[in-house]
């Protein structure tokens, strides 16, 4: 009986990953990406260092910060990425890694689209995988380095193969089960294509958190040349070149960002003290009043220093 019973249990789970395969449908790509993409791509020089087990983490990450031209090593990054309790490796630890490195992390948009796209512009993609079913994860890090659009197949660096590929339906399907993630790895200054302006933000910003605003200063002009309009990319370059001694500059910053959103508080409060430094008081006074009638944390420092005026 206990025989036929684990028998029970095999053909269920097979049964459950026959349906699976059965189930998995190549994604659907966009006109565009057919039309503007080459017909395939391979960054043959992006190295290659065989993943043992649970040490998938630290070796994708030598690969892409080798890529960069970053000396560190697998043996280097295991004791910074690999986690024993969970063997091993999650996001916040992959990312916060990519950083000591004073490099910047980006996360992706997850579609496919997006990721051959990134292949496409010559950036190799840390995606992460899960192997084996939902209820059962095996969670898996790769290196995406190329494609081929007629055949739909994925060209990786994955686990001790160097060059596994995999259907665009097969691999879509196991990164499907992580909500897609994945990331590129790029050098402070630099904004890859096709990056989201919420996810630059995040990036730059927990760049920022480590290194210092001066440090994060000309990937803010990057992000602000890409996204002129946008308010919150205007505000941390004026905070980065005020870091940077750069009064003048972040005056227009800060300045710039109150016109793109009149109810960014903060922005209003550190022009009125910039303003304010600078002897200009009825300019002073006109943001920091703008600053008190707006809710948040900053209203009441505008305040105490009108009532300090």
């Amino acid at each position: 009986m206990t025989y036929l019973l684990s028998n029970a249990r095999l053909a269920g789970v097979f049964i459950l990953l026959l349906l699976l395969t059965g189930c998995a449908r190549n994604p659907v790509l966009l006109q565009s990406t057919y039309s503007d993409l080459p017909p395939d791509v391979e960054l043959q020089e992006v190295p290659f260092y065989a993943q043992t087990e649970f040490q998938c983490g630290p070796a994708t990450l030598a690969m892409v910060l080798n890529h960069q031209g970053i000396e560190a090593s697998v043996d280097q990054l295991i004791p910074q990425v690999f986690q024993p309790g969970r063997e091993g490796s999650v996001q916040p630890e992959m990312l916060a890694t990519v950083r000591r490195y004073e490099q910047l992390a980006f996360p992706i948009r997850g579609t496919m689209d997006t990721l051959l796209g990134h292949l496409a512009a010559g950036d190799p993609v840390v995606v992460m995988q899960n192997l084996s079913l939902p209820i059962y994860p095996m969670w898996h890090y790769a290196v995406a380095i190329g494609y081929d659009l007629p055949n739909e197949t994925l060209i990786l660096r994955s686990g001790e193969i160097e060059r596994h590929t995999m259907s665009f339906s097969r691999f879509d399907a196991t990164w499907a089960r992580t909500e897609r993630w994945g990331f590129v790895v790029a050098e402070p200054g630099t904004l890859p294509d096709g990056i989201t302006a919420r996810n630059a933000l995040e990036a730059i910003s927990a760049y920022e958190e480590v290194h210092g605003a001066s440090a994060a200063l000309s990937s803010w002009q990057a992000f602000v040349e890409r996204h002129p309009a946008n308010s919150v990319g205007q505000f941390a370059l004026a905070n980065a070149l005020y870091a940077d001694q750069q009064e003048d500059e972040a005056r227009s910053a800060f300045t710039r960002a109150t016109e793109l959103d009149p109810t960014m508080g903060a922005a209003w409060l550190n022009l009125g003290i910039l303003l304010l430094q600078n002897d200009e008081l009825s300019k002073a006074r006109s943001a920091l009043s703008k600053a008190a009638n707006l809710d948040g944390e900053w209203q009441a420092r505008a305040q105490q220093l009108l009532d300090g005026m």
